[in-house]
C-alpha cells in the first residue's frame, strides 16, 4: 500500500477521490472548461505543452486540446482509477500516477497548471509544490483555486482539514521574482451558460 505525507493524500486517493469522477464528468463542465480556458488563451501565446497538477480523468486538458489541438499534454494525478481514464485520454507516458509531493520536474513545459487543487493540500506543503510548478514551467503558469486574501480552513462536504483558501496566487509571485501577473478573472458558479465553482484564476508568466 502506498504510503503517503499527509491525511489529504490518503483522502484524495481513496474513496472519496473515486466519487469525485462521478460529479465531474460531463458534457456541461467540457463547455463550461471551454470557456474558461478560451479567456485565458487570449493572453498566452501558442503553446505546444502543458502539464496539469491533479489532472484526474482529464476534464480542463479536453478542453485545452479542443482549443489548441497540436498540444503535448502530461498530467499527474494521485488517484487510480482517474489515472486509468487519464491514461487512455493523453496516452500512459505522459501520466505521473502519485502523490504531487513524489513528482520531480524533468521537463518544462509552456504552461504549467492546477485547478482546484490547491485547496485541499496541507498547507504546509504549499512551497513544496509552488516549487514544482515553477519548476514545471518554461513560460507560463496558470493557478486557479477559491481565492481569500488570508489564509483559512473551511469544512468539505462533511470533512474537516481538506479544503483551504488562501491567496495561492499571490504567495507564488512573492516567492518567484521573475514571475509577473500577465491577467487575472473569476468564474462563478451560477453563469447561466458556463458555471465554475467560483474559481479565481492567475495567469502569470516568466520574466
Amino acid at each position: 500500500m502506498t504510503k503517503f505525507q499527509t491525511s489529504q493524500e490518503e483522502f484524495w486517493a481513496g474513496e472519496f477521490g473515486k466519487d469525485y469522477i462521478e460529479r465531474n464528468q460531463s458534457d456541461q463542465l467540457l463547455a463550461s472548461n471551454l470557456c474558461f480556458f478560451s479567456k485565458i488563451l487570449e493572453n498566452t501565446a501558442a503553446l505546444a505543452s502543458c502539464i496539469e497538477f491533479g489532472a484526474n480523468i482529464g476534464m480542463n486538458l479536453r478542453a485545452l486540446k479542443l482549443l489548441q489541438p497540436s498540444i503535448q499534454q502530461y498530467g499527474i494525478e494521485i488517484n487510480s482509477v482517474a489515472t486509468g481514464i487519464l491514461r487512455k485520454l493523453i496516452g500512459s507516458e505522459n501520466v505521473f500516477e502519485g502523490s504531487i509531493f513524489d513528482y520531480s520536474p524533468k521537463e518544462k513545459y509552456d504552461l504549467a497548471f492546477i485547478k482546484g487543487v490547491l485547496i485541499h493540500i496541507n498547507p504546509e506543503m504549499l512551497p513544496s509544490v509552488y516549487q514544482k510548478i515553477y519548476d514545471s514551467s518554461n513560460r507560463y503558469i496558470l493557478i486557479a483555486e477559491y481565492y481569500n486574501p488570508s489564509p483559512v480552513s473551511i469544512p468539505y462536504r462533511g470533512h474537516e482539514d481538506r479544503l483551504f483558501k488562501r491567496d495561492f496566487a499571490g504567495e507564488m509571485l512573492s516567492k518567484f521574482d521573475n514571475l509577473e501577473l500577465r491577467d487575472y478573472g473569476f468564474a462563478y458558479k451560477k453563469d447561466p451558460l458556463f458555471p465554475q465553482d467560483d474559481i479565481t484564476w492567475f495567469l502569470m508568466e516568466k520574466r
